[in-house]
């Protein structure tokens, strides 16, 4: 470290203040400056810890995203998430791909799908280990979206059969009713919310961008994504806060992009790590997965997970079985991912995923 230079004030004039016009100054030789090295720091600086809790020992009951010095063992620690891992739930009654979904891990919906041409009518509902058989959509269709808080209360909207559809769908625990109809038909677009709060956005028809949002009794049109595209990823809590993801805008070719809506518009935000279409999805605007999916050349099908962060994503585990199109729900830390596409067959497997929340010591490296 270099020669540091020192100025003083030389004196104080009328109402207190400094007069350092014609001050005092020297030099501070590099002798005496000695380079300062965290291996050698044995006390957080209390200047430099504003915001962050001085603790003797980890807290017994943190939150996520806390973050304290421990005095102790002189370590920065935070409460953050691990590594997560997927493991085998209950296969789906029907091998199929292209469903809508919603719910939890323990309470989700899967609704509509193929493979038949047409698209297929059938719902079945996961309690946390089985799959079972319920009352079929009004009308049968894939590359459908969905959304909803469990079983018991759910969303489906828009399609396709023979020609994209804007059907919409309310589902109440025991049956579905028809409500009122999107403003645009599509297929492959994105679902957000809950059944009084929805957002649909993008799909396979024009304008793939358009983007409407539900109030629980009609479908608005609102500002459209910034970048158009279809079997794009989705999620959020309603129609004020959603992340889509992912995509193909312009056939064969995938996109990294994200974008994360507020209400009134789309900003895009950190890309994925993978350009890829036709992913499950799961979680919120600030604490999503994005898991399976393709990209070309060569409809390359991939397990890889992702997990967003509220502004980046980073790979985590990856699914135990690779395909594209399988649906989601849940949260970050607790999902589900079922059916598919592998290639050859539609798939019925069901995975769980599990993300624990731990302490961890904040290193250099």
């Amino acid at each position: 470290m270099g020669t540091i230079k020192q100025n003083r004030a030389n004196n104080i004039v009328t109402g207190g203040k400094i007069d350092a016009t014609d001050g005092l100054n020297n030099n501070v030789p590099a002798t005496n400056i000695a380079n300062a090295s965290l291996t050698n720091v044995t006390a957080y600086p209390p200047s430099a810890g504003a915001g962050v809790s001085q603790l003797a020992s980890d807290p017994p009951s943190p939150t996520e995203g806390q973050m304290w010095y421990n005095t102790t063992t002189n370590t920065l620690k935070q409460y953050a998430l691990g590594a997560g891992s997927w493991a085998s739930g209950g296969s789906l009654n029907t091998a199929k791909g292209y469903m809508g979904s919603a719910g939890t891990q323990t309470s989700a919906l899967a609704f509509g799908g193929q493979p038949p041409p047409a698209g297929l009518t059938e719902t079945e509902s996961y309690n946390g280990s089985s799959w079972t058989e319920l009352n079929d959509l009004n009308n049968g269709r894939r590359l459908v979206a969905g959304c909803g808080a469990d079983n018991t209360s759910a969303l489906s909207f828009g399609g396709l059969t023979t020609v994209a559809l804007t059907n919409t769908e309310s589902w109440n625990g025991t049956s579905w009713t028809e409500v009122n109809d999107l403003n645009t038909g599509r297929f492959g677009l994105g679902g957000a919310g809950i059944v009084t709060s929805a957002l649909a956005f993008g799909g396979d028809t024009s304008p793939r961008a358009q983007t409407e949002s539900w109030n629980g009794t009609s479908w608005t049109t609102v500002n459209s994504l910034n970048t158009g595209r279809y079997t794009i990823g989705g999620t959020g809590i309603d129609n004020t806060s959603a992340l889509a993801f992912g995509g193909d805008n312009t056939t064969p070719v995938q996109t990294a992009l994200t974008e994360t809506w507020n209400g009134t518009s789309w900003t895009e935000v950190g890309d994925l790590n993978q350009a890829r279409q036709g992913m499950g999805s799961a979680g919120t605007q600030t604490a999503a997965l994005a898991f399976g999916g393709y990209y070309d050349p060569g409809s390359n099908r991939v397990g890889l997970t992702e997990s967003w962060n509220g502004s980046s994503w980073t790979e985590d585990t990856d699914l135990s079985t690779a395909r594209q199109v399988p649906s989601g729900a849940g949260t970050q830390t607790a999902a589900l991912a079922f059916g598919g596409y592998t290639g050859t067959p539609y798939v019925s497997a069901t995975e769980e995923w599990t993300q624990a929340v731990a302490i961890q010591t904040i290193t250099a490296s």
